[in-house]
């Protein structure tokens, strides 16, 4: 049986007028897999078009991505006959107004999630134990002959570093630092890079993060870190939603602290949740009875329920998920 990337490389080869996306709210691995992928194509000389609900995230404005990234289906220039979604563990990732045009879409689904459904109807390569998308991406760009090289290295080094907590995370495959060294070895300056991705705060952003660590909570005898954030201190801050980036693995930090959940407003009368653990600890499990997903050291799940609500099920969840000892619930009387 042919292997997925080169399966996948011999469809893009013989395809045009291609709509690549992501999941809403992207992080790094989401704009790298997205801007690499542009890139691929591009050699490749196929007219495509990159698309993201909510667009690039500031702190991402200095990747080099091979084209706009449109917002909407309707501002694009002309009409796919292909769709690549990258990224999502479902098919509802990529934004609400993007089901409609995908559900009509014949499509190539590339993600890294456990439980994605397999949506693709074109193609469906899933693999849970890659680190990232961006990783499967270039195993694509390799397969179709391309070397990992400037803006496409750049954006795939990206997706890397992102889900990989810049190679400290269990996920940190020997392949995953092989692909590394090779996109440094065809030139990669990897300071500057890391200037431009780990220097990209907003004073707002750092007095948010101050008083996130400030109302920071511990439960089961410290070993489950809560920050539940209102909507209206993020605001008081100037800051914005996208700036809690990061905060859910800042939680664990702590000594100690094996679990952290993060919870803020997700529209009337919902809450987002963001579940973090190392190891064993698997929180995808703790996601899925709510209807969530991810993976084992990385889920998260949206619950029709105020933040405070959705925190005691969660938290109450976690320790009968996983054996926690002490109290969780004293933290909410």
């Amino acid at each position: 049986m042919q292997e997925p990337q080169a399966r996948i490389a011999a469809l893009l080869r013989d395809a045009d007028d291609i709509f690549i996306t992501t999941h809403a709210n992207p992080d790094g691995d989401a704009i790298g897999s997205l801007g690499a992928m542009g890139h691929v194509l591009a050699t490749l000389g196929k007219r495509f078009c990159l698309c993201n609900v909510s667009g690039v995230p500031s702190h991402l404005s200095w990747v080099p991505l091979p084209g706009q990234v449109y917002t909407s289906f309707e501002e694009l220039p002309f009409q796919p006959r292909l769709a690549i979604v990258l990224d999502c563990g479902d098919e509802k990732r990529p934004g609400e107004a993007l089901r409609a045009p995908l559900a009509v879409l014949p499509s190539i689904n590339i993600d890294h999630h456990q439980g994605n459904p397999l949506f693709g109807t074109v193609d469906n390569w899933v693999e849970p134990q890659r680190a990232a998308t961006g990783e499967m991406v270039a195993e694509i760009a390799l397969a179709l002959g391309q070397p990992l090289a400037g803006a496409l290295g750049e954006c795939l080094y990206l997706a890397l570093v992102s889900d990989t907590g810049s190679f400290s995370f269990g996920n940190t495959s020997a392949r995953v630092l092989s692909l590394a060294a090779e996109i440094v070895g065809n030139g990669l300056d990897v300071a500057a890079l890391t200037e431009r991705h780990d220097n990209q705060w907003s004073f707002a952003r750092m007095q948010l993060w101050g008083r996130l660590m400030q109302e920071m909570r511990l439960a089961f005898d410290g070993t489950v870190a809560i920050s539940v954030i209102p909507d209206a201190l993020i605001e008081s801050c100037g800051a914005r939603r996208a700036d809690l980036e990061g905060w859910a693995s800042q939680m664990r930090k702590v000594r100690g602290v094996r679990v952290s959940v993060m919870e803020r407003g997700n529209g009337p009368e919902g809450t987002k949740v963001s579940l973090r653990s190392t190891g064993p600890d698997d929180v995808r499990a703790v996601a899925a009875r709510f209807g969530g997903g991810g993976h084992r050291n990385a889920a998260g799940v949206e619950m029709p329920l105020p933040p405070e609500e959705a925190s005691r099920q969660v938290v109450a969840a976690l320790g009968e998920q996983l054996g926690l000892d002490g109290d969780g619930a004293s933290l909410y009387v």
